[in-house]
């Protein structure tokens, strides 16, 4: 196991300095590509295995968890209820988009989950949520991180120009925070995109900081969205236990015996999600009832802490999936995800400014 780990982990400390360097790409995308381009130089990677799967699967798992102290619901609640409204929309038409295009595209239901989910809710960090509870593979997560990060640069690059043409008001970062932190899919690029309407204008952070609070409040859509993934997961998983209860012979399993060995809800259900809901109670409660003073700023500095370990275990994660990833078998099949993620990003920009303009905001 250690071979595969210390490879992620190299592949991740460059990932994380690179994407200090360019924000706007971010490190674990940097660390899925990087990893995508380094194992087609490896000709045997069964030493390399175990640690990567490991690193995919329970380091991902683990950076979900610590992504929940980083969320106090009470604070998020009260700032996010004027985007409340758009946010959920956006959430809604995204959804629905990638469920009817992936029917007419004819694509799987696992990659077209993924990047409907990425798109709509907080990018990589939604993809890292939902992959482990629907069981995506790891080719299926790189196609959705891929996917996502196309969208995500060109939002970046694009809707600062945009929204100048649009006629968004300059004097204040209202506005555009509310489109920033709606319409564009992960936060560092997010943050990218609030940044450069700030600099653009001399707004200092304010910006930044509607756009920062947006997107927190759309990433709470995680918790139900994962929740019903798994509940639905558990429900198929049912299903087909019992199919398989009703064609087996009588004398030799029976129905109990079937399904205690075709169904494990312990193996199903996703209980870190139940830990990640728990992180973000922790979080709320300590800003609700520990006093300003040096016992909160310890707090705010162990989340702090928490939420950078967070970030660096994607990074991680995302190289070890990067490493199991055939870039050759990706670019060959990427056209319908890439066609699937264009409509989502088209139909979420469109809903987050009919919206704003319904809500009188801009």
């Amino acid at each position: 196991m250690i071979s595969g780990l210390l490879l992620s982990l190299a592949i991740a400390l460059v990932s994380w300095g690179l994407g200090k360097l360019v924000p706007v790409v971010g490190g674990p995308v940097f660390a899925i590509v990087i990893g995508m381009i380094i194992t087609l130089f490896i000709k045997d990677k069964s030493r390399f295995d175990k640690g990567l799967k490991f690193a995919s699967k329970k380091i991902l798992q683990w950076s979900v968890i610590l992504l929940g102290f980083g969320m106090n619901l009470g604070v998020v609640a009260k700032t996010g209820a004027q985007s409340l409204p758009i946010i959920l929309s956006t959430i809604s038409v995204s959804l629905i988009l990638a469920f009817v295009l992936s029917k007419a595209l004819k694509m799987p239901g696992k990659i077209a989950t993924l990047v409907g989910v990425g798109s709509s809710i907080c990018g990589g960090s939604a993809i890292a949520a939902t992959a482990p509870v629907i069981q995506a593979d790891d080719e299926e997560v790189a196609q959705a991180i891929s996917v996502i990060f196309f969208f995500n640069v060109l939002a970046a690059l694009i809707f600062p120009s945009f929204g100048r043409l649009l006629g968004f008001a300059t004097d204040t970062g209202e506005a555009f925070g509310i489109f920033a932190g709606t319409a564009v899919n992960d936060t560092s690029s997010v943050t990218a995109c609030a940044s450069t309407w700030d600099s653009l204008f001399n707004l200092g952070s304010e910006t930044l900081d509607k756009a920062v609070t947006v997107k927190l409040t759309r990433t709470l859509a995680i918790i139900p969205i994962t929740l019903v993934l798994a509940l639905f997961q558990t429900r198929k998983a049912r299903k087909a236990a019992s199919v398989s209860a009703e064609t087996e012979e009588p004398d030799v399993q029976n129905e109990a015996e079937v399904q205690k060995s075709t169904f494990s809800l312990k193996k199903i259900f996703p209980f870190f999600i139940l830990y990640f809901i728990l992180a973000s109670v922790i979080t709320t409660l300590v800003y609700q009832f520990v006093p300003a003073g040096a016992a909160l700023d310890f707090f705010k500095l162990l989340f702090k802490y928490l939420k950078d370990v967070s970030k660096f275990m994607i990074i991680m994660a995302m190289a070890a999936i990067g490493l199991n990833t055939n870039i050759i078998k990706l670019v060959k099949t990427g056209g319908k995800p890439l066609a699937l993620g264009f409509f989502c990003w088209a139909g979420i920009t469109g809903t987050s400014l009919l919206m704003q303009k319904l809500l009188e905001i801009w």
